[in-house]
């Protein structure tokens, strides 16, 4: 690391050391008043933000409209309730006094960002941060440059360093924030590399919210709708070119179902893809960079080498680095993508008889961040939720878990620890004083 920029992250690290302090005992008022300059600020560069998603990686402007909306209200919801969330928390009165939970601010807060959605892992964890009173700095990815100037200038914009900032840089910027002592870490990204994050944290003793991934399962029962299943299983490949933490790596369907279930992907595919023929290009995402680009195109050719078949897409575009939405059968534990996270628009498929075997299967690997089933009978949903275990679930749709705001958002064990999204996103940021007063 250049040693200007390291002697820059401590001075910014005393900055906001000292003015914690400050920040914590600001007024719910003065806390909404932050976060409407910055919904502000977002809403003024929305087309700034477009444009430079388009120059990282080719991201259609609706795509990018949709994620900002989407943080625009997790700060307007943070806004609405942060007077009701700051409120001590009443519990059982003692006969000789009175007891009550304060919500108190971490202090100092890190948040690593991720190239996927640099909105969602950004500002809205800033926004809940903020919140409960905290001094941030921010550290994105290095893989969406344009972005990063954009976040920059909103960053700076509303708020003095010593409470909010935003930094560059590549892997040994964010080493060198792993060495100072925040009082929390937020990350975003792999297992691997969140578990050098916790790794590091553990030198100061410092919370951790991580964000991680795995290989999300979806479920089938038989004789559900295969059209509304297939609508919403490409729409989740379609979504960001599938690099979405979220995303479904693999999907079980009944052996009775597996023809239909793919003449249909098919069929969705074109419907979301094509015209008279021809792939539309601007309604597709990037693999994001070449590197992985090739990985993803190395899972298909392993997979193909080693016995699986193409039920639906197979097109590769080099030029542009776009992948078609993809869905393989005759997938076995020897090949690379039954193994690791595809984060691309690749599928492949199970078939099972039993939902017993399913359940078996899912219990034996490590636990997703996300899970689908597609099931009209309670029944059916309830042996799923009982039999295993995931971050969030989404029955009979895609990604919803994610964008309602009341419920958590996070992973379990590998997947991730912690959550965040409204009052959760609040409680990640706070610490949770006992009082006790002795009247």
């Amino acid at each position: 690391m250049v040693p200007v920029m390291a002697e820059k992250l401590h001075e910014i690290f005393e900055k906001q050391s000292k003015y914690q302090w400050i920040a914590r005992k600001s007024t719910a008022k003065q806390r909404a008043d932050k976060l409407t300059r910055l919904k502000e600020a977002v809403l003024n560069r929305m087309e700034c933000f477009a444009n430079a998603a388009n120059q990282d990686f080719m991201i259609p402007a609706s795509t990018v409209q949709n994620q900002i909306y989407s943080v625009i209200h997790a700060i307007d919801y943070a806004i609405e309730n942060v007077a009701q969330w700051m409120k001590p928390e009443p519990v059982e009165n003692p006969q000789d006094g009175e007891a009550y939970i304060l919500y108190e601010a971490r202090g100092r807060v890190c948040i690593f960002g991720t190239w996927n959605s640099p909105m969602s892992v950004t500002i809205h964890p800033l926004a809940e941060a903020l919140a409960a009173g905290n001094c941030v700095v921010i550290k994105p990815s290095e893989f969406n440059p344009n972005y990063n100037k954009v976040l920059q200038e909103v960053i700076e914009s509303v708020f003095d360093e010593q409470e909010v900032a935003l930094v560059q840089g590549e892997a040994d910027v964010s080493e060198q924030l792993l060495k100072l002592p925040f009082d929390h870490f937020f990350f975003t990204g792999s297992p691997r590399v969140g578990k050098i994050v916790m790794r590091e944290a553990a030198n100061h003793l410092a919370a951790v919210t991580l964000e991680l991934g795995g290989k999300s399962p979806a479920i089938i029962e038989k004789g559900y709708d295969l059209v509304k299943a297939a609508q919403n299983l490409v729409f989740g490949k379609v979504l960001m070119g599938g690099q979405f933490c979220i995303s479904p790596d693999y999907i079980f369907v009944h052996e009775d179902d597996v023809a239909t279930l793919a003449e249909t992907y098919c069929q969705m595919t074109v419907n979301m893809l094509y015209n008279e023929g021809e792939i539309r290009l601007e309604e597709r995402t990037q693999i994001v960079n070449e590197q992985h680009y090739k990985r993803i195109k190395n899972l298909y050719e392993d997979a193909l080498a080693k016995g699986a078949v193409i039920l639906s897409g197979g097109t590769f575009d080099d030029e542009y680095r776009l992948i078609e939405p993809t869905l393989l059968g005759g997938v076995t534990r020897e090949m690379l993508i039954a193994e690791e996270e595809i984060f691309g628009p690749l599928t492949f498929v199970h078939t099972y008889t039993d939902i017993n075997d399913v359940l078996h299967y899912i219990q034996s690997n490590p636990k997703p961040l996300a899970l689908y089933m597609f099931s009209d009978q309670e029944d059916f949903q309830q042996q799923i939720l009982a039999s295993t275990s995931s971050g969030g679930v989404t029955i009979n749709g895609i990604f919803m878990h994610n964008v309602h705001l009341p419920l958590p958002f996070g992973g379990v064990n590998n997947s991730g620890i912690g959550s965040f999204h409204g009052i959760h996103g609040f409680k990640t940021f706070s610490h949770n004083r006992a009082i006790y007063k002795v009247n």
